[in-house]
């Protein structure tokens, strides 16, 4: 399914995600990646954190993986898992890597992070030819209650860290995410809302429903045009 987004009041292509079998530490949000990316093909995980996702990708879709992360400790832990993975900042190395160099090109929970979203998007549209990204979404119900109510900046289980321990610095909604793919002309391919559970959403629905009560979103994404 293919939709370049063109109106802010269209419905995106919000698709449940395959069912996959989990392992005791797999995450949700890693599986619907993993039901993104086909086999064998070269994939570029940027803020690859301890390597999970690069792991589960290399062991279940045999693919040619490379990862950069920003932490040493993090860099340590892909390393330790055999993994080819460099120290690098997305806000600052992207711009070091040709175009079309990757197949794939994963930001996991990571943009919301980065100094410059636009820019590291735009990045990702021109180095991969397709582009996976999922980020939790400012726009949940429960992020709304917690500052309506409480006057307070919300922790919950996909934003444990209080205000000024979090790294995210763009808080970002679905909404707000669907308007910048619009901004940058990326085609939105596929899309799935994962709940408070971490679980996909199996219901189709205007993309207002998913931004109220979708507590992550993850997005396939490619060059428009």
């Amino acid at each position: 399914m293919s939709n370049t987004v063109t109106d802010a009041a269209s419905a995106p292509p919000w698709d449940a995600a395959e069912q996959l079998p989990r392992g005791a530490e797999d995450r949700v949000d890693h599986l619907v990646v993993l039901g993104l990316v086909p086999d064998g093909v070269r994939v570029l995980d940027i803020g690859c954190g301890d390597g999970s996702l690069l792991a589960l990708l290399r062991d279940r879709r045999n693919i040619d993986g490379r990862g950069i992360e920003l932490s040493r400790e993090g860099v340590n832990a892909c390393l330790a898992r055999g993994l080819p993975v460099i120290q690098g900042d997305a806000d600052t190395d992207l711009a070091n890597y040709p175009d079309d160099a990757f197949d794939v090109v994963v930001l996991s929970q990571t943009i919301q992070a980065t100094r410059n979203p636009r820019i590291v998007l735009e990045h990702l549209l021109r180095i991969g030819k397709q582009v996976i990204i999922s980020f939790p979404n400012f726009g949940h119900w429960r992020v709304r209650a917690e500052l309506a109510f409480r006057g307070r900046m919300p922790v919950t289980e996909i934003m444990p860290e209080t205000w000024y321990e979090t790294p995210n610095i763009h808080h970002c909604t679905i909404r707000d995410f669907v308007g910048l793919c619009r901004t940058v002309g990326a085609s939105i391919e596929k899309a799935t809302a994962l709940d408070g559970r971490g679980k996909p959403m199996r219901y189709s629905m205007p993309w207002w429903f998913w931004n109220l009560v979708g507590a992550q979103g993850v997005f396939l994404l490619r060059r428009g045009g």
